[in-house]
């Protein structure tokens, strides 16, 4: 690898800390279903309970899309926005949006199944949070055409 390379792997060491974190907290919801899920199920009635599902499906289904075309519209005020802000701090802002925004996904199966859903929902959830996750990830790319493109509007 170039210095340049492990430079900008380097920067993105905090960006992976978020990742790291709410892989962390994603877990951590599921070991908390699987140890005290008794003491904390609602069990709602099943047909409110199929309402909150339903919503929550197809924000889901909305979150996944919106999540991406926003993080392209950051990567590219990133690129374009006057300001003296390194890349890195521009960079690691549009990451975490998107990643928070993606998580909220996973949150859905922590609340259903306190509502009284099974750990099949939940885990559904959670797959899908995870894959957020990935597909949201920091990559080494976008944060070099962030910097090349401020290097070349301050040039």
């Amino acid at each position: 690898m170039t210095d340049q390379n492990l430079s900008t792997q380097s920067q993105l060491r905090s960006h992976w800390l978020v990742v790291g974190f709410l892989l962390v907290l994603l877990i951590a919801y599921n070991l908390v279903c699987h140890i005290w899920g008794a003491e904390l199920r609602i069990n709602l009635d099943e047909a409110q309970r199929e309402l909150f599902r339903s919503v929550f499906y197809g924000v889901a289904i909305i979150l996944f899309p919106l999540t991406n075309l926003l993080r392209f519209i950051l990567i590219r005020l990133n690129q374009t926005m006057p300001g003296d802000k390194p890349a890195k701090q521009r960079y690691f802002v549009t990451t975490t949006v998107a990643l928070l925004l993606i998580e909220t996904v996973a949150v859905f199966g922590f609340v259903m199944f306190i509502l009284g859903d099974d750990f099949n929902t939940l885990y559904i959830f959670s797959v899908l949070g995870a894959l957020g996750l990935f597909l949201h990830r920091p990559k080494i790319e976008e944060l070099a055409a962030i910097d090349q493109a401020l290097s070349a509007k301050n040039q």
